[in-house]
């Protein structure tokens, strides 16, 4: 399993449900690498930095900026990870 892995699927998974989550706002942050990288991604979710960090800031504005560059990091790595294993 490639990090962040768990995060891709369920924001893959959330986005064909029409379901609006932290994981389907980083799969539409990361739309158009992943599907340079061959995942099919259903939809996505317009203006997803924002909502994802909007989303963060209502259960805790402190710490919201923080969630959201590690959330971030998160999917990067598993971005570089996966056009590794390419």
């Amino acid at each position: 399993m490639l990090p962040g892995q768990d995060l891709i699927e369920a924001g893959m998974a959330d986005l064909e449900r029409g379901r609006d989550s932290v994981p389907a706002l980083l799969v539409s942050i990361a739309a158009p690498r992943l599907r340079r990288l061959g995942l099919p991604i259903p939809r996505t979710i317009p203006s997803p930095e924002r909502r994802l960090y909007e989303f963060l800031a209502r259960d805790d504005p402190d710490a919201a900026h923080a969630r959201y560059n590690a959330l971030i990091r998160r999917l990067v790595s598993f971005e570089r990870a996966a056009e590794c294993a390419r």
